[in-house]
């Protein structure tokens, strides 16, 4: 067995902790689209008497 387990198994965690960002910036999620939805002015409504 290695003299140094704690040293091995960081190294092992921090590995797959890269290989899993290498992962998901390869293959990102899927966003799904969402409208846009703006807020108009309430004086473009209203008539001008």
């Amino acid at each position: 067995m290695s003299r140094r387990p704690f040293a091995t198994i960081l190294l092992l965690v921090l590995g797959a902790l890269a290989v899993g960002l290498l992962a998901l910036g390869a293959f990102p999620p899927a966003v799904p689209p969402q409208p846009v939805e703006r807020m108009l002015p309430n004086e473009r409504f209203q008539s001008s008497r």
